[in-house]
């Protein structure tokens, strides 16, 4: 019987054999040249939502950073741990890219953890603390939003996320003044796993619209 990870040694054996023959050529030009990235997408860990496959990406195009319910914490001085800001330092000093990428989903556990949690009922220790800082904007989405449906609420939420983490990113000086000066855009997109579909905040109406 084929266990999980047999499957993982599977999928390995078969990119060696040929995805990465075919790519050969390009991924012993990234080893020797390094890595040059021009866009870093902040993604959810979720299974279903793997950037390089949703986005048909090649080795190289893309740096990305994933955590839960694809969140930007607020830049903060105090603490040693920053796994997220480290690797957003990374991507926009160490490695000069021009896009910042957003990416949040539909069907989000993160998502749907904050929206349930009872005060002092969850079991858990980290995750509950680092959603927490979309409190705000559920609480935003309940007081405009009250006689919507779940479904609804529950999207508003996902989106707003994503919102939350734009606006945090700009707390970083070293983002901020490139994005003023032009050097790098930031993008916040919006995935509906099950249809797929694809949307993009639009800065000028303040609403997320499909790509075509």
């Amino acid at each position: 019987m084929t266990t999980a990870v047999d499957k993982l040694v599977q999928g390995y054996c078969s990119y060696r054999d040929g995805a990465y023959e075919k790519s050969r050529p390009l991924i012993e030009d990234l080893v020797e040249r390094g890595q040059h990235p021009e866009v870093a997408v902040i993604a959810c860990s979720d299974s279903r939502v793997d950037p390089a496959i949703l986005f048909q990406a090649d080795p190289g195009d893309l740096f990305v950073v994933r955590n839960v319910a694809n969140l930007v914490p607020p830049m903060e001085e105090e603490g040693t741990y920053h796994g997220t800001s480290a690797a957003l330092e990374f991507a926009v000093l160490g490695l000069g890219v021009k896009h910042l990428v957003v990416l949040g989903h539909a069907h989000c556990g993160g998502i749907k953890l904050m929206m349930d949690a009872q005060p002092g009922t969850s079991s858990f220790k980290y995750v509950s603390p680092w959603v927490s800082m979309l409190a705000a904007a559920h609480r935003r989405v309940l007081a405009t939003m009250g006689q919507a449906d779940e479904k609804e609420r529950t999207r508003a939420c996902e989106q707003n996320a994503v919102l939350v983490s734009l606006e945090n990113l700009t707390t970083f000086s070293w983002v901020r003044e490139r994005v003023e000066s032009g050097e790098l855009q930031l993008h916040g997109w919006y995935v509906d796993i099950a249809v797929p579909q694809l949307s993009a905040y639009d800065w000028e109406s303040g609403s997320f619209k499909p790509f075509n």
